[in-house]
């Protein structure tokens, strides 16, 4: 997988007045998250990815803890997440 904080051509995929503390790369890549000392688990599909954290699409009628696991076995991604906003069936996550 190429550089998540780069995109082909070298820039970064994020505009000049975004808050976040790394860039992120657009993406569309099935993901897991998992909770509940690993007994559940939700699909999710990953529309962006950075060092610091993801933008997560769910299904609107699920709930998703706060915290939990998120795995990306395409990209070789897992991490540990905590939830910093909510969206309709969009969210945002944070590296913990």
């Amino acid at each position: 997988m190429s550089n998540p904080i780069n995109n082909s051509s070298g820039r970064r995929d994020v505009p000049a007045n975004d808050r976040r503390n790394s860039p992120r790369r657009r993406t569309l890549l099935a993901g897991r998250i998992i909770f509940n000392q690993q007994s559940s688990v939700i699909n999710c599909m990953v529309r962006n990815v950075s060092e610091s954290g993801a933008r997560l699409e769910v299904e609107p009628s699920i709930h998703i803890p706060d915290k939990f696991e998120l795995d990306v076995p395409s990209a070789g991604i897992t991490m540990s997440c905590r939830i910093i906003w909510r969206r309709g069936n969009l969210i945002g996550v944070s590296r913990e």
